[in-house]
């Protein structure tokens, strides 16, 4: 199955693309918890092999109450990207609102030891809407 990316921001030669989907089975809308996973693609187009180190992340629920994740990596590896290569991988995100959004940046560091803060878009969390 083919993912469509529905997000992309690019900064300095790295692309994070995002493609979203709300997932029902795993929520629990009748106890107010409502999930989503999300898969990420990070493109290094550069000239330089960059490693991931850090991942930050904004989410924002349907109140506006604002949640701050930080952390090393992403799911538990520090990929590193030479030129022309891509990283993927899927992760969600549990919310208390059948909306909201996520966005963030990731710290890579240059084959020169320098630091580049990478955009990762914006993206809506949004739950169909429900009967009721």
């Amino acid at each position: 199955m083919k993912e469509l990316f529905q997000f992309d921001a690019t900064t300095q030669g790295v692309t994070v693309r995002v493609a979203v989907n709300f997932l029902p089975e795993q929520s629990r809308i009748e106890a107010g918890k409502w999930f989503w996973v999300y898969h990420i693609r990070i493109e290094n187009e550069g000239e330089q092999t960059l490693q991931l180190l850090t991942r930050h992340w904004r989410i924002t629920d349907g109140r506006g109450v604002v949640n701050l994740v930080e952390g090393d990596g992403v799911i538990g590896v520090q990929p590193v990207l030479r030129p022309g290569e891509s990283h993927d991988y899927v992760s969600g995100c549990p919310l208390s609102t059948p909306h909201g959004s996520m966005e963030g940046h990731y710290v890579m560091r240059r084959e020169d030891g320098a630091p580049l803060r990478v955009a990762i878009p914006c993206f809506a969390l949004s739950a169909p809407a429900t009967a009721g």
